[in-house]
This record gives structure tokens, sequence and C-alpha cells, in this order.
């Protein structure tokens, strides 16, 4: 299987970052302080992405003026939200979370995604129905045509403007629930790490709790074994989000078979969190179509069946990984509580 359309170069991303400055809302708060006790009301801040005619204004949080940050500032962690699109709340948690691991010089942005029915909206803002935003697609009201991925490049990008941050050496992507779905497949399908790399910078990925995984062949955790699927009565087993058969054009054109896509995964540094308690196959907002319970019937069994699945490939294709996958006892499907929790603080900022 390959896959087919062409990125833009990361090159081009780093030419335009002149036309991403414009900010309003601009919020002052101390980058350099550990503790996490600003009013998030003083975060909410829109920033211009994109480059020339596609050029667009995002709503995001974060502890810092972005039009005029801090040079200080040496890791950026960006947080991403769950289904209710609450990037607010998700900043408290980054917060916390930066204050449990006594992190110092550490940007903090939360990107929210919108619906038109959200508050605060403009006509020139890339606007997703519903939950669509997380599938990574392009936005279908305000300025469409902006895929959520391109958004997460976009923020990579202007993180990677030297000028504006001359001393950043680490992004850190956090997300957790539909967000860790959008992570997960952004980690999967973007072409960025490269071209970071060769200027200083690192990239790693933090994939809690999503509802599904995007599966790079056509096996799946069958009575104890990783073999194809035979059936007919589930024919968007494969197919994307569940697997790269259709992918979005974000990817095609990149011209590479599924084991090259997975080679290139593999060789990321991603971490997979999920709460022991994250085992109810009855949750309101587990998805259970048949695609996802071919990956197992809770978020816990999804997430131990792929990171299985992941070294049944490694094995298979004789291609080296490390990914480490932490359950975290006593804690179910909260984001609040897995990711303020200070062992996993300790885990990802040791």
């Amino acid at each position: 299987m390959s896959i087919s359309l062409s990125t833009k170069p990361f090159t081009t991303l780093l030419a335009t970052l002149a036309l991403m400055g414009t900010l309003t809302s601009c919020a002052k708060v101390d980058v350099h302080s550990d503790t996490a006790d600003k009013p998030e009301a003083d975060a909410r801040q829109v920033l211009r992405l994109g480059h020339d005619g596609s050029a667009y204004p995002f709503l995001v949080y974060a502890n810092a003026d972005l039009y005029n940050p801090p040079s200080t500032i040496e890791r950026a962690v960006v947080i991403v939200h769950g289904v209710q699109r609450d990037g607010d709340q998700y900043f408290k948690t980054g917060r916390k979370l930066l204050g449990n691991a006594h992190l110092q010089n550490t940007l903090l942005l939360a990107p929210n995604f919108l619906t038109p029915t959200d508050s605060g909206v403009s006509d020139d803002m890339p606007l997703w129905p519903r939950d669509k935003w997380m599938h990574g697609i392009e936005s279908q009201f305000g300025h469409k045509g902006i895929p959520a991925f391109q958004v997460l490049d976009d923020v990579v990008a202007y993180l990677s403007d030297r000028q504006r941050y001359p001393a950043l050496k680490e992004i850190v992507m956090v997300s957790h629930s539909a967000g860790a779905q959008l992570m997960q497949r952004y980690a999967v399908v973007n072409d960025l790490d490269g071209g970071l790399k060769a200027h200083g910078l690192t990239i790693r990925y933090v994939v809690a709790s999503p509802s599904s995984y995007v599966y790079f062949e056509e096996s799946r955790l069958q009575d104890g074994v990783f073999k194809p699927v035979v059936t007919v009565m589930c024919p968007s087993y494969s197919r994307y989000r569940y697997g790269i058969d259709g992918a979005p054009a974000y990817l095609l054109n990149q011209h590479l078979t599924s084991r090259q896509l997975f080679a290139r995964y593999a060789a990321r540094d991603i971490t997979y969190l999920v709460g022991a308690q994250d085992n109810n196959p009855t949750s309101r907002v587990l998805d259970s179509s048949c695609g996802a319970n071919y990956q197992g019937a809770t978020r816990l069994d999804r997430q131990l069946n792929y990171v299985s699945y992941e070294q049944f490939l490694s094995n298979q294709w004789q291609i080296p990984l490390r990914h480490p996958q932490h359950t975290i006892a006593g804690i179910g499907h909260n984001a609040a509580r897995l990711l303020g929790d200070k062992t996993v603080a300790r885990m990802l900022f040791p």
C-alpha cells in the first residue's frame, strides 16, 4: 500500500513566519515561574497563523504574550483539548502539569478548535462541524479549507521562528481524548520532524487516552494474535481514521508505503498514557463504531493493543521502536486528573 500529494516544505513554513505576528488580548504571564496560579482569563489570545492569502486568526491560550514572548523560553508545551473544545480548561490543566514538573522558561500554548456555534468566533476563523477537527480534515465554515493538521503545522512553524524564540530547544505536543485522536494521527502523517531537527529543535508527542488509533495495515488483534481482518461486515476498519486507506490529502503524495510510514512514526518520540480505570466499554463519548471496536473494547484495551501492534510490526518489518506506555493507577477518563498527576509530570519531564 502506498500513499500519494505533497505537504508544504518546512522551509516554506519558516519563510512565511513574518506574516504570523498579529495578536489580540495579549497576556503578560511569567513563564519563568513554576507556579500555576495565574488567572486563565488573562491567557486568551488570538494568534494569526498561516501565510499569504491563507493566513487566519486562531484562538489560543498561552502563558506569555505571543507577540512579544521572553527570549529566554527554552521549551514549548502545546496542549490540545478534548471533544468539548475547552481550551481554557486544558490550559489550566497544562499549568498544573508545568507546576508539578517545576518547569521554568517554558511556554504553554493551548490552541482551541471551534465550531460555528461557539462563542467568540468570527467569520475569518477556520471552523469545523462539531468534532470533525479531531479527524485532521479541512475546516468547512468560516475560513474554509484549513486542515486541522495544518493548524498544528502552523503552530509548530510559529514556535520555530528563531527571531521570536532564539533559545527554544524542545516542543512537547500533549493531548488527551479527542485531542489525542488528532495528535496520534498527526504524529503519523506530519513531515516536519526532519526540518525541526535541522534547525536545532526536537519535538515529542504525548498521546493520552484516545478512543482510537490509526493502524498501518490490515492486521488487528483477533483471538490473541495479530492477523488480517476478513469480513464484509466492517469495511471501515481499514479506512481512515482507523487505517490509512482513503487518507486525507494532507498525507497523499508523500509517496510512502505503509512500511515507510511506520518506520518514520517508529523513529519519533512518542509517549502513551491511559488511566487504569479508563475501562468503560459503554462510555458515552467512546467511539463505538465497528472500526474502533476492532481495536478493543475500551480506551485502556485499545491503547495496550496498539502498543502490542506496534511491537508486532516492529518485529515483522525489522524496524526498531521505543514508544513508552504508562498506565496510571486510580484514574479514569479525566484529563485534569491524568495530566495533573504528579507521577505523570515526573514521567514526562524527568
